[in-house]
């Protein structure tokens, strides 16, 4: 992979938010990215008979639990043959996330989130990652903390409640209204609201990605010492980094003729690191980037690629750029998303 495919696959991760732990595109060029996120002020507060009934007041608290509490845990990602399991210890305090994420099978990896600055650090490549915190998480923090899009989108429903990892969670069925996205079934738990267990399904009701909790102690002091680094990195590592002075474009020549219902632009932005504009769409859930970069020569499109668990990709040559489109939607709507970038005259 060159320089510029990677530093691609970098922004995907920490700033689209499309899939969730870092170091699989040197591994394998088909990975997930998903990102670490910024919290509200404020613990969860306690739902009211009402509010337990109603699925919207659920993904509310689901979303802020992630970021507002304390803990501690072993969670395993599962996708087609494939199963990871990572280690995660979350902090808050006086309105600041600390966070510390490490995969434990295989090549080492580790993501170190200190407020808004997030660290990925690659043991096997030597290389550290930083970035600026998105606006969505890794699991547990992977639902955006406003739904008002979704139920135009998903028809939310409880589906009853299911123990997961030892203690009681409440089951959320979100059913997408067209073929546009795929469905999404969650698991919170009872008291705090945290997200134990979440499921991608397809079209046919198969699971392809899936996030779920082992054990967790929800709650509880957080020592420094669980939040320090545990990898050494040496003064010849490579740093890449992919945050800070990205220009963010409320003007721009490139647009999508053809409009995916449901989608709204939420982000354009000019990246400082080779001048790769991108565009990131969602639908209060689901998001697609688009990257859009001066074509290599003599280098072809790929087309049509897995990008791993429910991420798709695709990539075509038009006008001289290359545009890249990855997506956690079915494969036919990337390719859309792609034909229908359309180029400058």
């Amino acid at each position: 992979m060159t320089d510029t495919r990677l530093m691609a696959a970098m922004r995907a991760w920490l700033f689209a938010g499309l899939c969730l732990l870092c170091g699989h595109s040197f591994a394998n060029q088909a990975s997930t990215f998903r990102l670490l996120t910024a919290a509200k002020d404020g613990p969860p507060a306690a739902m009211s008979r009402l509010e337990a009934s109603d699925p919207l007041a659920w993904l509310d608290r689901i979303g802020g639990a992630s970021r507002q509490l304390n803990y501690v845990g072993t969670f395993s990602y599962q996708t087609g043959w494939r199963t990871e399991t990572s280690r995660i210890v979350h902090r808050y305090v006086d309105g600041e996330e600390g966070e510390r994420l490490e995969v434990l099978d295989g090549s080492p990896r580790e993501v170190i989130r200190q407020g808004k600055v997030v660290r990925c650090v690659l043991p096997a490549q030597r290389t550290v990652i930083i970035g600026q915190a998105g606006t969505r998480g890794s699991f547990p923090g992977r639902l955006p903390q406003n739904h008002a899009e979704l139920t135009g989108n998903y028809r939310v429903r409880l589906d009853g409640v299911e123990r997961v990892a030892g203690h009681e969670a409440q089951k959320l069925v979100l059913e997408p209204r067209d073929e546009l996205r795929f469905g999404h079934v969650l698991w919170a738990e009872l008291q705090s609201g945290l997200l134990l267990k979440s499921q991608v399904l397809d079209a046919k009701g198969e699971v392809i990605e899936q996030f779920a909790f082992s054990d967790v102690r929800i709650d509880g002091e957080i020592d420094d010492e669980l939040l320090a680094p545990r990898v050494r990195v040496d003064a010849d590592w490579r740093t890449i980094d992919v945050g800070g002075d990205d220009e963010l474009l409320f003007e721009n020549q490139w647009v999508l003729r053809e409009s995916l219902p449901g989608f709204a632009l939420t982000t354009m932005m000019r990246h400082r690191n080779g001048g790769t504009l991108q565009m990131v769409f969602s639908d209060g859930l689901a998001a697609i980037s688009i990257f859009i970069e001066p074509a290599e020569a003599g280098v072809a499109a790929r087309g049509a690629y897995p990008g791993g668990g429910a991420v798709n990709v695709f990539e075509r040559i038009a006008g001289g750029h290359r545009i890249t489109v990855l997506g956690e939607v079915p494969a036919p709507v990337v390719q859309r998303a792609a034909e229908a970038v359309e180029v400058p005259k």
